[in-house]
């Protein structure tokens, strides 16, 4: 299954990057630049999915 995400630059210009797995389950990433916010996303959704065993894709 695929998880969307969304990527939002705040007021002091740190780019965060968010995924709902299921309700009340979510990650965030966050970095200087939208890729790196990605990619810090990435991490911790890997983190999620070997904690829970849950199969799923960031779109």
């Amino acid at each position: 299954m695929l998880v969307p995400y969304t990527i939002e630059q705040d007021e002091a210009g740190v780019w965060c990057a968010r995924a709902r797995l299921r309700p009340g389950v979510g990650a965030r990433g966050v970095g200087d630049t939208p890729d790196a916010a990605l990619a810090d996303l990435r991490a911790e959704f890997a983190l999620l999915v070997a904690e829970g065993d849950t199969r799923l894709e960031l779109m």
